[in-house]
């Protein structure tokens, strides 16, 4: 078995989409989008989260390659991260909003706890 979803895309498309969706989790606080991307981007914002938590250079750097938005890797690790400092996991949440009327997908929020 694969260890993530292919959401319908090839890998460079699902990587840049996903790169989009956890920016956007990280300068909104919330998204709206379906339950499958909002796994898949949970799970990556999960990481980078964990990652800013350790607050030093390297840290930093790795983050900057996953997201291009500078500005929010800024609120990351000096807004975002501190919050989360005494929190072991746990940093999103999906909350269900019902099917979408043009193709009936499950939509839902990302947010962050």
């Amino acid at each position: 078995m694969n260890g993530y979803k292919k959401l319908g895309r090839n890998s460079a498309h699902r990587k840049s989409m996903l790169r989009n969706l956890v920016t956007d989790l990280f300068r909104e606080g919330r998204i709206t989008t379906t339950l499958d991307r909002a796994k898949e981007a949970g799970r990556e914002a999960e990481k980078l989260i964990t990652l800013a938590k350790r607050g030093d250079l390297h840290a930093r750097r790795q983050v900057l390659a996953y997201v291009f938005d500078e500005d929010v890797v800024t609120k990351l690790f000096d807004e975002i991260a501190p919050e989360y400092a005494e929190r072991n996991g746990g940093y999103t949440r999906v909350l269900k909003l019902g099917p979408r009327q043009g193709d009936n997908a499950e939509v839902v929020y990302l947010e962050l706890v």
